[in-house]
């Protein structure tokens, strides 16, 4: 184990070095600065310069006798709201690059290709959906004047958390949409919350629906087959298309364009589940 001086040390050099680099594209060494780096480049560059902080930050952290004195010294380097701040951002621009990455395979710049993405890095073990839940029923019961913590605050939690990168839009918009002044229980936040991503997914999948021109109880059934089994049948995908009396080259074109905004939808569903045959349209 490296000794404390060293590493915060290595600590100190990470920060300036994110510091100089924010300052070459005119910007200020601030996380809300992140938004207005121009290029893909840029973005991939403050990736790799924050994840190098964190990771060193992760190593100090894993040190269990500190005294107050070199606590304090670690803050005084980085901020806890500053890199809480900053790992909100980071996550936001790596999952953007990394979709990116996905989506255009070898047409995309070498910087962005080369990124290794590690959100596992930025996992607390604290954290974790129950203690999400928990949260924001005690938020709801605050007494006004005496507020702990916010909505914004505790969205930028959860925001800063790798384990919500997939539900992380979802619980902000619940948050967001939570009746002021009235105090819920853990269970009642629970349940709010399916009920808000069930009848989310639902309008989603109608607005898709009607976008193609499908009936969306059609449409329904057959995405509830396919997070069921974790199978995607193509065969039932071309049945779907049937109503519509296209011909095979204007049939193909449709069901491509289809899945284009349904797969998204199902992975989501899925929840890290595989479904076998959907990778054929993960382009």
């Amino acid at each position: 184990v490296r000794r404390f001086p060293k590493v915060i040390e290595s600590l100190q050099d990470a920060n300036q070095k994110l510091a100089d680099f924010m300052q070459s594209q005119g910007l200020s060494h601030a996380p809300e600065e992140v938004v207005n780096l121009k290029g893909d480049a840029a973005r991939s560059q403050f990736v790799n310069l924050f994840k190098e902080l964190q990771r060193l930050k992760t190593q100090l952290d894993q040190y269990t006798d500190l005294s107050e004195e070199q606590k304090q010294e670690i803050a005084q380097v980085l901020p806890p709201d500053k890199m809480q701040g900053f790992k909100g951002v980071y996550l936001e621009t790596a999952k953007r690059l990394k979709e990116q990455q996905d989506k255009s395979g070898d047409q995309i710049p070498p910087e962005v290709q080369q990124l290794d993405f590690e959100f596992v890095l930025f996992a607390s073990a604290v954290i974790d959906y129950d203690y999400i839940m928990s949260l924001i029923a005690r938020m709801t019961q605050q007494v006004p004047g005496k507020l702990t913590m916010n909505r914004e605050q505790l969205i930028g939690l959860i925001q800063s958390d790798s384990k919500f990168i997939d539900e992380r839009e979802d619980i902000a918009e619940y948050i967001r949409g939570l009746p002021v002044g009235e105090a819920l229980e853990d269970k009642q936040i629970r349940t709010g919350y399916e009920h808000f991503k069930v009848e989310k997914n639902t309008r989603e999948l109608a607005n898709i629906a009607a976008k193609h021109g499908l009936a969306s109880d059609v449409l329904q059934t057959f995405v509830n087959d396919v997070v069921r089994r974790c199978i995607f049948d193509g065969d039932a995908l071309s049945e779907l298309m049937v109503p519509l009396g296209l011909g095979w080259k204007a049939r193909t074109q449709k069901e491509l364009a289809l899945m284009e905004d349904l797969t998204p939808l199902l992975q989501k569903l899925a929840q890290g589940r595989e479904i076998s045959g959907l990778n054929a349209y993960e382009q």
